[in-house]
């Protein structure tokens, strides 16, 4: 994987060279915003980008609760939104993540850290969930971008 991504490195390296800032920037921005889609579309997934999936939940014991219980909610629905997901793009770099008090808790699920679920209650150790990441079709995705953009010129 890593590989495949310095291979890549290399092989725009010269043709963004010939780019001036602004196209720079404008081609960062559309890669950004179609890697985002795509981290997105994995989350909906339910996948790691090793495409094994997320650890299920742990079972809560809900019988003492009140009311309707939704069971079956996915989990990040909420952190996988563009609210929340940022791209970051320049002429230099583009970077897709969490900022805030959402980063926290995307840092633990990617990493399976322990963490407070609400405080005052007692630590628990998460599984790991790798929210972000590469994937083989997420470099294949940067490559065809790359190359439309010079196409199209």
């Amino acid at each position: 994987m890593t590989n495949r991504l310095e291979a890549l490195e290399d092989w725009a390296a010269g043709l963004l060279r010939q780019l001036e800032p602004a196209a720079r920037n404008q081609l960062a921005r559309s890669l950004g915003q179609a890697l985002r889609r795509s981290q997105q579309q994995r989350v909906i997934a339910q996948r790691n980008p090793d495409g094994s999936k997320y650890a299920p939940r742990k079972q809560r014991n809900l019988g003492g609760k009140q009311g309707r219980v939704k069971r079956k909610v996915q989990m990040f629905q909420k952190m996988r939104t563009a609210r929340f997901l940022k791209v970051k793009a320049d002429s230099n770099a583009i970077s897709v993540g969490f900022t805030g008090r959402i980063a926290r808790i995307a840092r633990v699920h990617q990493y399976g850290l322990k963490d407070r679920a609400e405080r005052g209650a007692p630590g628990v150790k998460y599984e790991q969930r790798e929210i972000l990441g590469f994937t083989d079709a997420d470099i294949d995705l940067v490559r065809d971008g790359l190359l439309a953009h010079f196409v199209a010129k």
